[in-house]
Protein backbone atom coordinates (compact mmCIF):
# COMPACT_ATOMS: atom_id res chain seq x y z
CA UNK A 1 0.00 0.00 0.00
CA UNK A 2 3.04 2.38 1.12
CA UNK A 3 4.17 1.63 -2.71
CA UNK A 4 1.22 2.23 -4.46
CA UNK A 5 0.77 5.50 -2.42
CA UNK A 6 4.19 6.61 -3.78
CA UNK A 7 3.28 6.21 -7.07
CA UNK A 8 0.38 7.85 -7.27
CA UNK A 9 2.01 11.12 -5.81
CA UNK A 10 4.97 10.68 -8.52
CA UNK A 11 2.29 9.94 -10.88
CA UNK A 12 0.47 13.03 -10.04
CA UNK A 13 3.51 14.99 -9.91
CA UNK A 14 4.58 13.35 -13.27
CA UNK A 15 1.31 14.14 -15.26
CA UNK A 16 1.16 17.95 -14.14
CA UNK A 17 4.97 18.27 -15.10
CA UNK A 18 4.17 16.57 -18.65
CA UNK A 19 0.60 18.49 -19.05
CA UNK A 20 2.52 21.77 -18.46
CA UNK A 21 6.20 20.93 -21.30
CA UNK A 22 2.89 19.27 -23.59
CA UNK A 23 1.36 23.02 -23.70
CA UNK A 24 4.23 25.14 -23.50
CA UNK A 25 5.76 23.03 -26.26
CA UNK A 26 2.10 23.02 -28.36
CA UNK A 27 1.12 26.84 -28.08
CA UNK A 28 5.08 28.14 -28.94
CA UNK A 29 5.08 26.05 -31.83
CA UNK A 30 1.60 27.10 -32.64
CA UNK A 31 3.20 31.09 -32.58
CA UNK A 32 5.99 30.29 -34.79
CA UNK A 33 3.71 28.56 -37.19
CA UNK A 34 2.27 31.90 -37.85
CA UNK A 35 -0.93 31.02 -35.40
CA UNK A 36 -2.50 33.65 -34.15
CA UNK A 37 -2.05 34.90 -30.46
CA UNK A 38 -5.75 35.15 -29.71
CA UNK A 39 -6.41 31.52 -30.88
CA UNK A 40 -3.70 30.08 -29.34
CA UNK A 41 -4.62 31.66 -25.76
CA UNK A 42 -8.00 31.09 -26.68
CA UNK A 43 -7.69 26.78 -27.49
CA UNK A 44 -4.13 25.34 -26.51
CA UNK A 45 -3.51 27.19 -23.32
CA UNK A 46 -7.02 27.01 -22.42
CA UNK A 47 -7.08 23.32 -22.57
CA UNK A 48 -4.04 22.56 -20.91
CA UNK A 49 -5.45 23.27 -17.20
CA UNK A 50 -7.43 19.87 -18.80
CA UNK A 51 -4.84 17.64 -20.14
CA UNK A 52 -4.12 15.90 -16.89
CA UNK A 53 -7.80 14.81 -16.69
CA UNK A 54 -7.81 13.96 -20.62
CA UNK A 55 -5.01 11.55 -20.31
CA UNK A 56 -6.38 10.30 -16.74
CA UNK A 57 -9.81 9.43 -18.21
CA UNK A 58 -8.55 7.96 -21.58
CA UNK A 59 -6.47 5.71 -19.51
CA UNK A 60 -9.36 4.59 -17.02
CA UNK A 61 -11.51 4.08 -19.95
CA UNK A 62 -9.08 2.30 -22.04
CA UNK A 63 -8.42 -0.12 -19.00
CA UNK A 64 -12.30 -0.72 -19.01
CA UNK A 65 -12.98 1.70 -15.81
CA UNK A 66 -15.82 3.68 -17.02
CA UNK A 67 -17.06 4.75 -14.16
CA UNK A 68 -13.24 6.03 -12.55
CA UNK A 69 -13.39 8.33 -16.05
CA UNK A 70 -17.06 9.10 -15.62
CA UNK A 71 -16.23 10.41 -11.78
CA UNK A 72 -12.97 12.24 -13.18
CA UNK A 73 -14.97 14.41 -15.13
CA UNK A 74 -17.55 14.96 -13.39
CA UNK A 75 -15.34 15.44 -9.47
CA UNK A 76 -13.09 17.65 -11.24
CA UNK A 77 -15.96 19.73 -11.84
CA UNK A 78 -17.55 19.52 -8.51
CA UNK A 79 -13.86 20.32 -6.92
CA UNK A 80 -13.20 22.75 -9.13
CA UNK A 81 -15.91 25.03 -8.27
CA UNK A 82 -16.75 23.79 -4.24
CA UNK A 83 -12.76 23.27 -3.22
CA UNK A 84 -10.64 25.42 -5.86
CA UNK A 85 -12.77 28.34 -5.44
CA UNK A 86 -14.07 28.46 -2.02
CA UNK A 87 -10.54 28.42 -0.79
CA UNK A 88 -9.59 31.12 -3.05
CA UNK A 89 -11.88 33.13 -2.65
CA UNK A 90 -11.26 32.62 1.25
CA UNK A 91 -7.99 34.15 0.46
CA UNK A 92 -9.06 37.01 -1.65
CA UNK A 93 -12.71 38.16 -2.97
CA UNK A 94 -12.64 37.77 -6.29
CA UNK A 95 -14.66 40.31 -8.91
CA UNK A 96 -15.57 39.21 -12.41
CA UNK A 97 -15.45 41.60 -15.13
CA UNK A 98 -14.81 39.04 -18.54
CA UNK A 99 -17.69 39.34 -20.87
CA UNK A 100 -16.24 36.18 -21.73
CA UNK A 101 -16.23 34.36 -18.50
CA UNK A 102 -19.92 36.03 -18.34
CA UNK A 103 -20.76 34.31 -21.40
CA UNK A 104 -19.51 31.17 -20.83
CA UNK A 105 -21.05 30.31 -17.60
CA UNK A 106 -24.63 29.70 -18.98
CA UNK A 107 -22.87 27.26 -21.01
CA UNK A 108 -21.13 25.07 -18.34
CA UNK A 109 -25.04 25.12 -16.58
CA UNK A 110 -26.38 24.17 -20.18
CA UNK A 111 -23.47 21.46 -20.81
CA UNK A 112 -24.01 19.62 -17.46
CA UNK A 113 -27.60 19.65 -17.53
CA UNK A 114 -26.74 17.40 -20.54
CA UNK A 115 -24.31 15.25 -19.29
CA UNK A 116 -27.13 14.51 -16.29
CA UNK A 117 -29.44 13.63 -19.00
CA UNK A 118 -26.87 11.13 -20.95
CA UNK A 119 -26.49 9.29 -17.71
CA UNK A 120 -29.98 8.92 -16.92
CA UNK A 121 -30.14 5.52 -18.35
CA UNK A 122 -27.37 4.60 -16.52
CA UNK A 123 -25.07 3.91 -19.63
CA UNK A 124 -22.74 5.93 -21.52
CA UNK A 125 -23.18 5.20 -25.53
CA UNK A 126 -20.18 5.79 -28.14
CA UNK A 127 -22.96 8.07 -29.58
CA UNK A 128 -23.45 10.21 -27.05
CA UNK A 129 -19.81 10.28 -26.41
CA UNK A 130 -18.70 11.43 -29.95
CA UNK A 131 -21.83 14.07 -29.30
CA UNK A 132 -20.22 15.20 -26.71
CA UNK A 133 -17.08 16.05 -28.57
CA UNK A 134 -18.95 17.81 -31.87
CA UNK A 135 -20.30 20.18 -29.15
CA UNK A 136 -16.46 20.59 -27.80
CA UNK A 137 -15.60 21.62 -31.50
CA UNK A 138 -18.55 23.74 -32.62
CA UNK A 139 -17.62 25.33 -29.29
CA UNK A 140 -14.38 26.08 -29.76
CA UNK A 141 -14.84 27.47 -33.34
CA UNK A 142 -17.54 29.48 -31.89
CA UNK A 143 -15.24 30.87 -29.12
CA UNK A 144 -12.41 32.06 -31.84
CA UNK A 145 -15.43 33.19 -34.50
CA UNK A 146 -16.64 35.41 -31.90
CA UNK A 147 -13.01 36.27 -30.44
CA UNK A 148 -11.75 37.29 -34.00
CA UNK A 149 -14.97 39.45 -34.78
CA UNK A 150 -15.25 41.01 -31.33
CA UNK A 151 -13.12 44.43 -31.67
CA UNK A 152 -13.20 44.68 -27.87
CA UNK A 153 -12.29 41.51 -27.21
CA UNK A 154 -8.42 42.00 -27.21
CA UNK A 155 -9.51 44.38 -24.01
CA UNK A 156 -11.48 41.65 -22.15
CA UNK A 157 -9.09 40.64 -18.92
CA UNK A 158 -9.41 37.09 -19.56
CA UNK A 159 -8.56 36.87 -23.14
CA UNK A 160 -6.02 39.38 -22.45
CA UNK A 161 -4.54 37.14 -19.29
CA UNK A 162 -4.88 33.72 -21.02
CA UNK A 163 -2.47 35.49 -24.05
CA UNK A 164 0.10 36.36 -21.80
CA UNK A 165 0.59 32.68 -21.07
CA UNK A 166 1.71 32.08 -24.55
CA UNK A 167 5.46 31.39 -24.14
CA UNK A 168 7.81 34.26 -26.71
CA UNK A 169 11.13 33.61 -28.51
CA UNK A 170 10.97 29.95 -28.35
CA UNK A 171 12.80 27.67 -31.46
CA UNK A 172 11.11 25.41 -33.25
CA UNK A 173 13.24 22.53 -31.96
CA UNK A 174 13.28 23.49 -28.47
CA UNK A 175 9.08 23.50 -29.15
CA UNK A 176 9.14 20.16 -30.65
CA UNK A 177 11.15 19.28 -28.07
CA UNK A 178 8.68 19.63 -25.54
CA UNK A 179 6.05 18.84 -26.91
CA UNK A 180 7.40 15.38 -27.84
CA UNK A 181 8.23 15.18 -24.27
CA UNK A 182 4.93 15.76 -22.71
CA UNK A 183 3.41 13.37 -25.44
CA UNK A 184 5.49 10.49 -24.16
CA UNK A 185 4.90 11.27 -20.79
CA UNK A 186 1.51 12.00 -20.27
CA UNK A 187 0.11 8.61 -21.08
CA UNK A 188 2.93 7.02 -19.18
CA UNK A 189 2.29 8.79 -15.79
CA UNK A 190 -1.50 8.81 -15.99
CA UNK A 191 -1.44 4.93 -16.94
CA UNK A 192 0.53 4.30 -13.20
CA UNK A 193 -1.84 6.85 -11.56
CA UNK A 194 -4.85 4.73 -12.97
CA UNK A 195 -3.54 2.08 -11.03
CA UNK A 196 -2.40 2.90 -8.41
CA UNK A 197 -5.09 4.87 -7.49
CA UNK A 198 -7.36 1.59 -8.10
CA UNK A 199 -5.22 -0.28 -5.69
CA UNK A 200 -5.39 2.24 -3.04
CA UNK A 201 -9.58 2.57 -3.88
CA UNK A 202 -9.67 -1.64 -3.50
CA UNK A 203 -7.94 -1.48 -0.22
CA UNK A 204 -10.42 1.10 1.48
CA UNK A 205 -13.20 -0.35 -0.12
CA UNK A 206 -14.53 2.39 -2.64
CA UNK A 207 -16.45 2.00 -6.16
CA UNK A 208 -14.67 2.63 -9.71
CA UNK A 209 -16.79 6.08 -9.94
CA UNK A 210 -15.59 7.31 -6.59
CA UNK A 211 -12.25 6.47 -7.34
CA UNK A 212 -12.75 8.92 -9.71
CA UNK A 213 -14.95 11.39 -7.43
CA UNK A 214 -12.04 11.90 -4.69
CA UNK A 215 -8.75 10.51 -5.32
CA UNK A 216 -8.13 11.56 -9.17
CA UNK A 217 -11.00 14.52 -9.11
CA UNK A 218 -8.76 16.35 -6.27
CA UNK A 219 -5.29 15.50 -7.47
CA UNK A 220 -6.17 16.34 -10.94
CA UNK A 221 -7.50 19.79 -9.72
CA UNK A 222 -4.50 20.71 -7.83
CA UNK A 223 -3.19 22.70 -10.89
CA UNK A 224 -6.34 24.59 -10.91
CA UNK A 225 -5.74 25.69 -7.67
CA UNK A 226 -2.39 26.77 -7.92
CA UNK A 227 -3.16 28.50 -10.99
CA UNK A 228 -6.14 30.14 -9.13
CA UNK A 229 -4.10 31.12 -6.05
CA UNK A 230 -1.23 32.32 -8.35
CA UNK A 231 -3.66 34.75 -10.08
CA UNK A 232 -5.36 36.18 -7.28
CA UNK A 233 -2.32 36.99 -5.52
CA UNK A 234 -1.10 38.71 -9.23
CA UNK A 235 -5.04 40.70 -9.12
CA UNK A 236 -5.71 38.57 -11.84
CA UNK A 237 -9.31 37.72 -10.66
CA UNK A 238 -10.60 36.62 -14.26
CA UNK A 239 -7.81 34.66 -14.93
CA UNK A 240 -8.35 32.59 -11.92
CA UNK A 241 -11.98 32.32 -12.35
CA UNK A 242 -10.84 31.36 -16.29
CA UNK A 243 -9.62 28.67 -15.22
CA UNK A 244 -12.46 27.19 -13.44
CA UNK A 245 -14.96 27.71 -15.89
CA UNK A 246 -12.62 26.99 -18.91
CA UNK A 247 -11.69 23.47 -17.09
CA UNK A 248 -15.60 22.68 -16.03
CA UNK A 249 -16.36 23.29 -19.73
CA UNK A 250 -13.14 21.22 -21.27
CA UNK A 251 -14.13 18.32 -18.65
CA UNK A 252 -17.58 17.86 -19.63
CA UNK A 253 -16.93 18.60 -23.51
CA UNK A 254 -13.18 17.05 -23.92
CA UNK A 255 -12.54 14.66 -20.83
CA UNK A 256 -16.06 13.22 -20.37
CA UNK A 257 -16.65 11.51 -24.07
CA UNK A 258 -13.79 9.89 -23.96
CA UNK A 259 -15.56 7.27 -21.32
CA UNK A 260 -18.22 6.86 -23.69
CA UNK A 261 -15.87 6.94 -26.86
CA UNK A 262 -13.32 4.11 -25.69
CA UNK A 263 -15.26 1.86 -23.45
CA UNK A 264 -19.27 2.42 -24.28
CA UNK A 265 -21.17 0.49 -20.99
CA UNK A 266 -23.45 0.53 -18.38
CA UNK A 267 -22.16 3.37 -15.38
CA UNK A 268 -22.98 3.51 -11.52
CA UNK A 269 -26.90 4.91 -11.15
CA UNK A 270 -24.98 7.48 -8.53
CA UNK A 271 -23.64 9.07 -11.53
CA UNK A 272 -27.40 10.51 -12.00
CA UNK A 273 -28.65 10.51 -8.78
CA UNK A 274 -26.20 11.90 -6.75
CA UNK A 275 -23.25 13.68 -8.94
CA UNK A 276 -24.34 14.82 -11.70
CA UNK A 277 -27.23 16.79 -9.42
CA UNK A 278 -24.59 17.90 -7.26
CA UNK A 279 -22.29 19.23 -10.22
CA UNK A 280 -25.59 21.05 -11.55
CA UNK A 281 -26.12 22.27 -8.29
CA UNK A 282 -22.55 23.85 -7.99
CA UNK A 283 -22.75 25.51 -11.31
CA UNK A 284 -25.72 27.10 -10.53
CA UNK A 285 -24.24 28.51 -6.98
CA UNK A 286 -21.32 29.45 -8.89
CA UNK A 287 -23.64 31.82 -11.55
CA UNK A 288 -25.38 33.31 -8.52
CA UNK A 289 -22.11 34.17 -6.95
CA UNK A 290 -20.64 35.62 -10.22
CA UNK A 291 -23.42 37.55 -11.97
CA UNK A 292 -25.24 38.96 -8.82
CA UNK A 293 -28.52 40.52 -10.10
CA UNK A 294 -28.07 43.11 -7.68
CA UNK A 295 -24.90 44.08 -9.86
CA UNK A 296 -22.09 43.73 -7.76
CA UNK A 297 -19.73 41.14 -9.36
CA UNK A 298 -18.11 39.22 -6.66
CA UNK A 299 -17.54 36.20 -4.91
CA UNK A 300 -16.91 37.19 -1.02
CA UNK A 301 -15.12 35.12 1.81
CA UNK A 302 -18.13 34.26 2.73
CA UNK A 303 -19.79 32.68 -0.29
CA UNK A 304 -16.03 30.67 -0.35
CA UNK A 305 -16.43 29.58 3.07
CA UNK A 306 -19.94 28.63 2.07
CA UNK A 307 -18.51 26.76 -1.34
CA UNK A 308 -15.76 25.14 0.82
CA UNK A 309 -17.97 23.92 3.27
CA UNK A 310 -20.45 22.02 0.80
CA UNK A 311 -17.55 20.53 -0.67
CA UNK A 312 -16.60 19.00 2.42
CA UNK A 313 -20.25 18.02 3.43
CA UNK A 314 -20.38 16.52 -0.24
CA UNK A 315 -16.78 14.21 0.26
CA UNK A 316 -18.23 12.82 4.07
CA UNK A 317 -21.95 11.96 2.36
CA UNK A 318 -20.04 10.20 -0.38
CA UNK A 319 -17.85 8.11 1.66
CA UNK A 320 -20.70 7.16 4.46
CA UNK A 321 -21.95 5.11 1.35
CA UNK A 322 -18.88 3.09 1.41
CA UNK A 323 -19.87 -0.90 1.99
Amino acid sequence: MVTSFVILIIGFAALVWSADRFVYGAAALAKNMGIPTLIIGLTVVAMGSSAPEMMVSASAALAGKTDTAVGNAVGSNITNILLVLGITALLRPLSVSSTTLKREMPLVLLVSVASWYIFSDNFFSFGEGIALLVGFIVFLVGLVIISLRDKNQADDPFVSEACEDIPDNVSTGSALFWLVVGMILLPISSHFLVGSAVDIAKYFGLSDLMIGLTIIAIGTSLPELAACIAGVLKNEDDLALGNIVGSNLFNLLAVLPLAGIINPSIIDPSAANRDALIMIGATIALIAMSLNLRGARRINRIEGGLLLVAFIAYQGYIFSQIG
